[in-house]
C-alpha cells in the first residue's frame, strides 16, 4: 500500500509540472484533470471521503468543463477576428 501511495505522489508531481510546462492548452487541461483525479484518490486514502468527492466533482468535473468551454470560445473568437490560424491556412 505504501508503494501505491508513493506512486500516486510521483504521478501527482509529474502532472503538476507537466500542466504548467505544456504549450498546448487542450493537453494542459487534460493533464490538470488527471491531477485532480489523482488528488481525489489521495484524499480518499487519507480517509477524507468528503474532500475526495468534492475534488473529483469540482476539480476534475466542473473546472475541466469550464476550461474546455473557454478554450472553445477563445478559438471561436480568434477565427471570427481572422486571427493567425485563419491566415496560415490561406
Amino acid at each position: 500500500m505504501e508503494t501505491f501511495k508513493l506512486l500516486l505522489l510521483v504521478f501527482l508531481i509529474l502532472c503538476a509540472i507537466s500542466a504548467s510546462l505544456i504549450k498546448n492548452p487542450l493537453l494542459s487541461v487534460i493533464v490538470f484533470m488527471s491531477y485532480s483525479l489523482i488528488m481525489s484518490i489521495i484524499w480518499f486514502l487519507l480517509e477524507s471521503p468528503d474532500l475526495a468527492i468534492t475534488e473529483a466533482a469540482v476539480g476534475a468535473g466542473v473546472s475541466s468543463i469550464l476550461f474546455f468551454v473557454t478554450l472553445r470560445k477563445l478559438k471561436a473568437l480568434s477565427e471570427a477576428k481572422g486571427g493567425p490560424d485563419e491566415q496560415d491556412q490561406k
